[in-house]
């Protein structure tokens, strides 16, 4: 490659949009353009590092066996409405339709289309084990896509996906994949996390994912002294032992006057009622938050979360709760069709099997009757509360669970702070923050059972098919690397990834040294270099150099007025070491320093 024909135009200023250093500076150094938003043009420098991610995760899916295929990215509505995902994606999925009127859908994802295909070929248990995959793009139609290539609406995955008879089987292919995405992410040099996660709508039995630790991560996981790890979203609280209600006192009634939010409560609950045993704080009293859930019908259904008032509900973890609904605040509108909600002064006596009896319609929708209260699990049987009262001024004193109230169920919607116990035991945790590069799940027979994949067994029975899927975000994962190995410079790309091995800058006038450079840059092609020659004859070597650290190469090998003296000079991006070196055992050098980085 030489920079005079090159495609690509180096920026010196940061694009107005981008948020974190993998966006600034891949569109800065000629990866990447953006078409719109969350939607990325790939340019030579960037198909060259995407070619190499792929490579790596063909050769580990190859080492185990997977077939490469490849699914069209426009896709049939029908598949995706027998599986219940034409609905349950909701507004993610792009959907259009074509000249005749009939539906179609950009795929999110395609284990529809992997059960199908397998379906017409294969009938018999002696097919089995089976492992496909793909590297194909795929669409979401994300709200607010940020970061890049880290949220985007188009992106390209690796999905696989492996058929086994039994369960026994899924489990041998579910450990051939996670140990493959292990290497897979050792060998690109991308540090790890494998934390348990939500299946979502997705489903199946067990779900892990693969995060990046990052600040700019989207995901925020925990992990804990003892080993445990999981996504914040996964993580189940411990629940405490019930108490005894015996000799606990009637829940009373008591003024608060001008105390809607939980500050204002604990102040007015010491000012004007206190106790022998010590200050009451937040964690005394329980917190009762209305929120609206979406269904994917579009039916809008108010529910309200139970919780101690020094908690504050995590939106993310109650959104992994209900899928496939969506949830947000419940706004005013949503409020004021609901008189008996007192906003600031909510209590149990209105929610849940507490309040008015329920009807619903023919479709088994609620109608009339107290709206769904959900508690977090530490709000155990006779623990005792201060919380609403349903009147403006006033809140319950001493109101116990299991006694005084109960709810339809509980739910893990709180916030995870730091220090938690770890639901195994190990120990407190400690919470990060990452990006998800990798996702495994045991399917089980979800999608199998819906497409109705079924093959004969030993003894001619027709058996449902087991299925497991596994995606790795390639583009992500290239992100994750750019966004871990760059400098106030530029981009320090690995050499296992890097668009060329080394960067050959000419930086002189004379003949001489372009022709020097232009030797030394055939002789290291032939030996098997990746070579980005910088031959731009009426460019200042300062711009050489500066792009040259912009673009990241993780060897640059230096022709110029060292060469009157009988050198040349190899520097490394990453270390910023120097070697001057005489020309005729700089080809040799600069292998050797290739091997030995490929090799480590």
């Amino acid at each position: 490659m030489k920079m005079s024909s090159l495609f690509v135009r180096t920026l010196r200023e940061d694009p107005a949009d981008a948020e974190v250093a993998s966006h600034r500076l891949l569109v800065r150094a000629g990866y990447i353009r953006r078409a719109a938003p969350g939607i990325y043009s790939w340019l030579p420098l960037g198909l060259k590092v995407l070619a190499k991610v792929e490579q790596i995760v063909r050769e580990e899916m190859d080492a185990i066996g997977g077939q490469e295929v490849h699914f069209p990215a426009l896709l049939p509505k029908e598949p995706y409405e027998a599986t219940g995902r034409w609905v349950e994606y909701g507004p993610n999925l792009f959907r259009l339709q074509d000249r005749k009127g009939a539906d179609y859908l950009l795929a999110p994802t395609h284990e529809e289309m992997f059960t199908l295909l397998v379906k017409d070929l294969y009938s018999s248990y002696k097919d089995l084990p089976l492992a496909l995959y793909q590297i194909q793009t795929k669409y979401r139609d994300e709200a607010r896509p940020r970061a890049g290539l880290i949220r985007g609406r188009e992106f390209i995955m690796k999905d696989a996906y492996t058929f086994d008879v039994d369960d026994a089987g899924l489990e041998r292919s579910y450990n051939l994949q996670r140990e493959a995405y292990q290497r897979i992410f050792d060998r690109l040099g991308l540090e790890y996390v494998i934390v348990r996660a939500m299946s979502g709508a997705m489903g199946g039995s067990r779900s892990e994912e693969f995060l990046h630790p990052t600040a700019i991560g989207e995901d925020t996981f925990v992990r804990s002294p003892g080993g445990y790890a999981a996504n914040v979203e996964a993580v189940t609280t411990p629940v405490p032992d019930p108490l005894p209600f015996d000799g606990l006192p009637a829940a009373e009634v008591l003024d608060t006057p001008d105390s809607p939010t939980i500050d204002t409560l604990v102040d007015a609950a010491n000012r004007l009622h206190p106790r022998a045993e010590g200050p009451w704080t937040a964690a005394d009293t329980l917190k009762n938050v209305v929120l609206a859930l979406t269904h994917p019908d579009g039916t809008r259904e108010l529910v309200a979360v139970g919780l101690p008032g020094d908690r504050e509900v995590d939106l993310k973890r109650l959104q992994a709760a209900v899928e496939p609904a969506e949830v947000e605040p419940a706004t005013d509108e949503d409020l004021r069709t609901r008189p008996e909600i007192v906003k600031g002064y909510l209590g149990p006596a209105v929610l849940g099997p507490n309040g008015a009896p329920r009807e619903h319609d023919g479709d088994g929708r609620q109608v009339s009757g107290a709206i769904r209260y959900l508690l977090d699990p530490r709000v155990v049987p006779g623990t005792a509360w201060i919380t609403g009262a349903d009147e403006a001024g006033k809140h319950v004193f001493g109101l116990v669970a299991g006694r005084d109230f109960t709810a339809d169920g509980t739910i893990e919607a709180a916030e995870v702070r730091a220090g938690d116990p770890a639901p195994d035991g190990s120990g407190p945790l400690e919470l990060a923050r990452g990006i998800e590069i990798g996702h495994i799940f045991a399917l089980g027979r979800k999608y199998a059972d819906a497409l109705d994949l079924k093959v004969l067994d030993q003894n001619g029975k027709a058996v449902v098919v087991t299925m497991g899927s596994y995606g790795i975000g390639i583009t992500r994962a290239l992100a994750a690397l750019a966004e871990g190995n760059n400098d106030e410079n530029g981009l320090v790309w690995p050499m296992q990834v890097a668009p060329a091995h080394v960067h050959v800058l000419a930086t002189g006038k004379g003949q001489e040294i372009f022709d020097t450079a232009e030797r030394l840059a055939r002789e290291l092609e032939a030996v098997g270099v990746e070579v980005l020659y910088d031959d731009r004859p009426k460019v200042s070597a300062g711009v050489k150099f500066a792009d040259a650290e912009l673009i990241g190469v993780p060897l640059s090998l230096v022709v110029g007025r060292g060469l009157a003296d009988g050198v040349v000079e190899i520097r490394q991006r990453a270390s910023g070491e120097r070697e001057e070196i005489a020309p005729d055992l700089a080809v040799a050098r600069v292998r050797e320093l290739v091997d030995d980085a490929l090799a480590g």
